[in-house]
């Protein structure tokens, strides 16, 4: 029964966020109603001895503030001050300098898909600083979409190229990485340099070759006849930030990465930290340039509103996860499903792929990657636990599975803004970007069979 109705309540999640509902208030209701039946069906109680309220109603309530009083100390401060140091770069034009001076080499090579598939590589390596999706796809589209055509490639080419950019949310700085890293009980850049980097460094092959191959064989089949043509490029006001600005975005990243356990150990330096030294660099910058107080430091209150906007929007949907998480714990879901995947045979790999593909087709469906990323992995470490697996085996492919199979979907956001960009239709995009992301998929599971019969 307890599955039954778990089963029921998830299908009724995914029906709602499907629907275009905010996934957040249907996350919370989800884990809510769970929550409360667990209660009356005596499957288990919200709240231990210690924490309860002494009241069954109060304490889901309860359960929330406390997972928000958890996350926004750390985690939730993390994820804030990294969104808002995108948007204060964006806001400065630090962001269109660094995109402008990355894409330059790639005049260098003569075939156009080979620009082509070059510009998905740069665009990964830039998603190191700028973890937006659909920011980073829209920065490129401006900037590199026109450049591709007018080299000969096809709308669709070129904007299948754009919007799978960051088709591996593998920034140490990215909001998806630091929720793995913290749930997995591991350092972000550790788990970025063991984990996240080699499995990027094969798909920088397998993905880019995919691209060249997949998108020259539709242009053909499709009977486009590549031919350089001239295509005005609109200018706006970011773009006139300085060339010397593309250092800006780089700089938390470059903190982070020294003082850590790769090279710096004795100097102590957290991502916050990072964040607001970036910002620091980027006021004093912006004062040399513009010699007004008043303009610059009404330009800094963009950090700030995007503090707020990452809390409204990120933190309230990990702390939604986590609720609904809690749901089905509470209905003892999840200890059913792990007992009947033992008694059918399935080891510790089995059971990844199992949460990797409920993750894969939940991004496909809703459109979304961090919905169901953020709905399921606070269960992974019960999951992992049950069978033995390290949580960074599970939470790896999982995380990547999102970010990549969110380019699958006609609905998500990147793709929506791709396409709407280069005026081609949402559905027939995705069908340019299904091979190459097939690709990065195979990539991901084969990496982490890898890692786990290797002992990475």
């Amino acid at each position: 029964m307890g599955i039954t109705i778990s089963a029921l309540v998830t299908f009724w999640v995914g029906y709602l966020i499907y629907k275009k509902f905010k996934p957040q208030p249907v996350l919370f209701m989800g884990g809510m109603i769970m929550m409360y039946l667990a209660s009356v069906l005596g499957y288990g109680h919200i709240l231990g001895a210690k924490a309860t309220t002494g009241s069954v109603f109060f304490d889901a309530f309860e359960f929330i503030r406390a997972t928000f009083s958890s996350n926004v100390g750390k985690l939730g401060l993390n994820i804030m001050s990294v969104g808002a140091f995108a948007k204060y770069m964006d806001k400065i034009g630090a962001s269109r300098s660094l995109v402008r001076l990355t894409i330059k080499p790639l005049m260098a090579l003569k075939s156009p898909y080979l620009v082509m598939s070059g510009t998905w590589i740069v665009g990964m390596l830039i998603g190191l600083c700028i973890n937006s999706a659909s920011g980073l796809a829209m920065l490129l589209m401006v900037t590199m979409f026109p450049i591709l055509l007018g080299l000969g490639v096809s709308r669709l080419s070129a904007t299948a190229a754009v919007a799978t950019t960051l088709c591996f949310d593998w920034s140490p700085s990215d909001t998806g990485t630091i929720l793995s890293a913290e749930t997995a009980g591991v350092d972000p850049v550790f788990y970025w340099s063991h984990y996240q980097v080699p499995i990027v460094a094969v798909a920088f092959v397998v993905v880019g070759v995919l691209h060249y191959l997949t998108q020259k064989y539709m242009d053909k089949r499709d009977g486009h006849v590549v031919k350089p043509i001239e295509v005005e490029r609109v200018k706006d006001e970011a773009d006139n930030a300085p060339t010397a600005y593309a250092i800006l975005p780089i700089i938390p990243l470059a903190l982070i990465l020294c003082f850590s356990s790769l090279w710096i150990t004795w100097i102590k330096m957290n991502i916050v930290m990072a964040m607001f030294i970036g910002l620091f660099v980027g006021v004093i910058c912006e004062f040399i340039r513009w010699r007004d107080g008043k303009k610059v430091f009404g330009d800094v209150q963009t950090f700030f509103d995007g503090l707020g906007l990452q809390m409204a929007n990120v933190i309230t949907l990990v702390v939604a996860g986590q609720t609904f998480a809690k749901g089905l714990l509470s209905m003892g879901a999840i200890n059913t499903l792990i007992d009947g995947s033992k008694d059918l045979g399935f080891g510790p790999m089995s059971m990844m792929l199992v949460m990797v593909a409920i993750i894969a087709v939940s991004a496909v469906v809703m459109g979304s990657g961090n919905a169901p990323f953020f709905a399921f992995a606070a269960l992974t470490p019960a999951v992992a636990a049950h069978t033995g697996l390290h949580p960074v085996l599970m939470l790896l492919p999982m995380h990547f599975a999102a970010s990549i199979m969110r380019n699958c979907s006609p609905i998500t956001a990147v793709i929506v803004v791709s396409s709407g960009m280069g005026e081609v239709s949402s559905f027939d995009l995705v069908k340019r970007t299904a091979i190459p992301m097939a690709g990065a998929m195979i990539t991901t599971i084969g990496m982490t069979f890898l890692f786990y019969y290797t002992g990475w």
